[in-house]
């Protein structure tokens, strides 16, 4: 194969990283290869290279030697408790692989890296929708700003290009990542299932009757592709998401139809508190069921899934930049859903 594009996936092993790897390599003369901390299986025609991103000098011995690297993927992140730590770790690990890797590597051409709702205070209450990418920034730190800043200086007089992508809780799968509401709702789902209880909204009033949106992990992986090959998009922000928006009111009892299930009058229920003991209950559906023996309090994050389900106010953002530029991917976020619980019931992580 004659190598055209040579590309580097940060976080290979989450979901937005998975994505990218494999839609990557769908792209003919394009080798990939696929960074994390820890041994996994990686998708077909991914190379794996076990990097530790917070260590300089293992980053030069892993990465250092790769002299044709075209493209890089950020889709890495670590969690910190504060705000401030958070960005200096997470500017730390992107710092230093671009260093490494643009030293390295004279073929640079183009950086995407991830940002979400938290540039426009998702994470802090009601926010103006719909969320444009001009929206002016909120206090720092945030590390989404010192990540992008950081590009913006280390891009002075280089020859390479960046793309910020503002997905919006992404749904896709990935072995090991909890904080994921496509596999928090499936398990739940499950899980009342067993016991024989109708499929209740569990969050507040409020949130039931906002408007959400999503983002297919596909649809971001195909805009990552896009955003690394098209000059429309250099040095840009772009809002992705599915293109459409919903209320859970009207896709809740759709998503309970989809397992087969009655739906009641929603309560609120923390469910990092009710799902707490269902332990036990899981490994007996998985063994019932034949299941991947994915450890339980690996498989979701109930925390992550208690914001979303509380977040009473609409999470909007406008994607008119991104479809002006060029990208027209776009999906219903109701064949999304279904589409993904069919690939967690192949993959045998539901029953």
């Amino acid at each position: 194969m004659s190598v055209k594009n040579v590309v580097l996936i940060a976080g290979v092993h989450g979901v937005s990283g998975k994505a990218a790897a494999i839609a990557w390599s769908k792209v003919p003369n394009t080798k990939v290869y696929g960074l994390s901390r820890r041994n996994a299986t990686l998708p077909e025609d991914v190379e794996g290279i076990v990097v530790d991103l917070l260590d300089r000098a293992d980053v030069k011995a892993k990465l250092g030697c790769l002299a044709d690297v075209t493209h890089i993927v950020f889709a890495a992140y670590i969690e910190k408790a504060s705000a401030t730590e958070r960005s200096q770790v997470n500017v730390a690990i992107l710092q230093n692989l671009i260093e490494v890797v643009e030293k390295a590597s004279q073929t640079l051409q183009h950086v995407v890296f991830y940002q979400g709702g938290k540039a426009y205070g998702s994470d802090l209450g009601p926010f103006k929708t719909p969320a444009r990418e001009d929206d002016p920034r909120l206090m720092s730190p945030n590390f989404y700003y010192d990540q992008e800043d950081f590009l913006r200086r280390q891009q002075v007089g280089r020859g390479w290009h960046w793309t910020a992508l503002r997905p919006e809780a992404i749904i896709g799968y990935a072995t090991g990542n909890p904080m994921n509401l496509g596999v928090a709702i499936a398990v739940y789902a499950a899980i009342s299932k067993e016991l024989g209880i109708p499929l209740r909204f569990p969050g507040t009033p409020e949130a039931y009757r906002a408007l959400y949106q999503v983002s297919a992990a596909d649809v971001l992986a195909d805009g990552t592709v896009w955003a690394g090959r098209t000059d429309s998009a250099r040095d840009s922000i772009f809002n992705l998401t599915n293109g459409d928006q919903f209320r859970w009111q009207y896709m809740w009892p759709r998503i309970a139809r989809m397992f087969d299930m009655e739906t009641a009058e929603p309560v609120p229920m923390p469910l990092a508190s009710y799902m707490s003991d269902k332990a036990d209950l899981w490994a007996s559906i998985v063994k019932k069921y034949s299941l991947q023996d994915v450890p339980y309090n690996k498989l979701v994050a109930w925390n992550f899934a208690d914001f979303i389900f509380s977040s009473g106010f609409d999470n909007l953002s406008s994607t008119i930049k991104v479809r002006k530029a060029g990208f027209d991917g776009c999906i219903d976020s109701e064949d999304m859903f279904r589409t993904f619980f069919e690939q967690l019931r192949a993959e045998k992580v539901i029953p």
